[in-house]
């Protein structure tokens, strides 16, 4: 018996060394892997994208909810929803008449614009 415990106090010493190194080895890879590894790609570019996606909706939602001019020269406006549908409703009670008025409208938003006038040439 009294050998065992020779030989389990010789042994303990390098079992002890061997996990000690592998605890030191496993905390230097986690230590090198914590602080070399580089920032995320596009981390920048995904608050610049969430920016504008925001900034986006709200014109949407402003050009849906208030009206205002498209084109002030042809008169096309843009107007929300809910009175577009009231104008529509309350239009086309008469079908013929608002026919008639949806396509002088249609013509005139589609308009080709005048001809600019052509240069005389110069050896005229």
């Amino acid at each position: 018996m009294k050998t065992e415990t020779v030989r389990e106090r010789r042994v303990f010493p390098y079992v002890l060394a061997v996990l000690g190194a592998f605890v030191i080895v496993a905390a230097l890879v986690w230590v090198m892997q914590r602080y070399s590894q580089p920032a995320p790609l596009g981390e920048d570019r995904i608050a610049v994208r969430t920016k504008a996606l925001a900034e986006l909706r709200a014109a949407e939602t402003e050009a849906i909810n208030t009206p205002g001019w498209i084109d002030q020269a042809k008169g096309v406006v843009r107007l929300p929803v809910t009175n577009a549908m009231a104008l529509f409703l309350q239009e086309w009670q008469n079908p013929a008449a608002a026919r008639s008025n949806l396509i002088s409208r249609v013509e005139k938003a589609t308009a080709a614009p005048p001809k600019a006038p052509q240069k005389p040439s110069e050896f005229e």
